[in-house]
């Protein structure tokens, strides 16, 4: 029994290590979209990304989600090859 616990502790561990985030554009995504694709970022940082983009018009790059309160420089660069940032459409 105890082997068997050790083995499924082991897998639960390394089930972040094959969870692959996807390209996420964060001018057209939901919070639900962020949080599920953006590591580290949970689902009320997900939802000031979008607020943010409502109040303030479409990020120009991926380091202006440091500008959101809660986002900083590390969950960027962590999720920078995943960050799409489409232009603006008028």
């Amino acid at each position: 029994m105890k082997t068997s616990t050790r083995l499924l502790t082991l897998l639960v561990a390394c089930l972040p290590l094959w969870a692959f985030a996807g390209p996420v554009d964060i001018n057209s995504a939901d919070a639900a979209t962020i949080y599920a694709e953006l590591k580290g970022v949970g689902l009320t940082k997900a939802q000031a990304i979008v607020d943010y983009r409502e109040k303030h018009g479409p990020f120009k790059s991926a380091a202006d989600l440091s500008l959101v309160k809660g986002i900083g420089e590390r969950t960027v660069e962590m999720n920078r090859d995943n960050i799409v940032v489409s232009t603006a459409k008028k």
